[in-house]
């Protein structure tokens, strides 16, 4: 997999005192690439260039 788009220490910021295991960052930025994959297919298939809150 290429590098992380998300950022670990953010991550363990918001998490406070909790423990992130290895496989939720994993999974939390494959969900997010999927998630931004969509919003990219849905703004092209309503012709703009730009990606809003609406295409999630």
């Amino acid at each position: 997999m290429s590098d992380s788009i998300i950022v670990f220490t953010k991550l363990k910021e918001m998490v406070g005192d909790m423990n992130v295991a290895g496989g939720f960052q994993n999974e939390l930025d494959q969900q997010v690439r999927e998630l931004v994959d969509k919003a990219v297919k849905r703004a092209r298939a309503n012709g703009r260039k730009t990606i809003m809150a609406k295409d999630l």
